[in-house]
């Protein structure tokens, strides 16, 4: 397995950025799948390979992942920033496949990610579901337009100002609930959700369950002991890469 830091330019964000890219080793005559991988709202790209063992996990699997930086942008075009979304729904795909030899068939292309990254990957697998054959989130803060209604740390609550201003999330293509009872059930990808039963999002994913089933959505749902921790996260990954890979 080689790790690599790729530091290059981003058109849509006007600067440079990063991401962490894991390559399986040896010469398969196939391209291998590609997973991206999201981080949460206090990380980076290194996050996964620091904290977690997904190097490992990988390579046992034989897939090549990519975990890019995203800063604290809820994977959103912010009202007073950056052009997140685009950069990741658009331009990220081109670059990974202009600079790497990784798959680029749906069937084998997943995206995953924890907390702000769960969020992100069920957006983008929601919002664009024929890019993906399956999509996974592990304690994802999930129910964002709750978050902007009723979070009241200073914080985020300038967090979110920065990032959506007086757009209001719910009922938009930034809410994931809308975009589950929107959805069409024939192209979505397989969905798949983890989250601790200690974790201070499970109110917020238990809700996003009920909202699939109202929808009559397929949800691969599991609820275990563990909170909003790497200990957890990297217990859970690896039974979720064997959901988001099997065929």
């Amino acid at each position: 397995m080689a790790m690599i830091r790729c530091d290059f330019e981003s058109e849509a964000l006007e600067m440079s950025t990063s991401m962490t890219v894991l390559l399986p080793g040896g010469d398969a005559a196939d391209p291998p799948p590609l997973l991206y991988l999201l981080h949460g709202l206090t990380d980076d790209h290194s996050a996964w390979s620091r904290y977690s063992s997904v190097e490992r996990y990988a390579s046992e699997r034989g897939i090549a992942v990519v975990m890019p930086q995203v800063h604290r942008s809820f994977y959103a075009n912010e009202a007073y920033g950056m052009r997140f979304w685009d950069f990741l729904s658009a331009e990220l795909p081109e670059t990974v496949h202009r600079f790497f030899r990784v798959s680029a068939r749906r069937e084998d292309t997943y995206v995953a990610g924890l907390s702000m990254g769960g969020y992100g990957a069920m957006k983008w697998a929601l919002r664009e579901p024929e890019r993906f054959a399956a999509a996974a989130t592990l304690s994802g803060a999930l129910d964002l337009a709750y978050i902007q209604e009723h979070d009241l740390r200073p914080h985020m609550r300038a967090l979110v100002a920065r990032v959506f201003a007086d757009r209001h999330v719910a009922g938009g293509d930034e809410d994931l609930m809308h975009l589950v009872r929107v959805a069409d059930r024939a192209v979505l990808p397989r969905l798949i959700l983890r989250c601790g039963t200690d974790d201070y999002l499970l109110a917020q994913n238990r809700r996003f369950v009920a909202a699939c089933g109202t929808a009559g959505v397929d949800l691969d749902t599991e609820f275990a002991p563990g909170g909003h921790t790497w200990d957890y996260w990297d217990t859970q990954l690896p039974g979720v890469l064997d959901r988001l890979v099997k065929n």
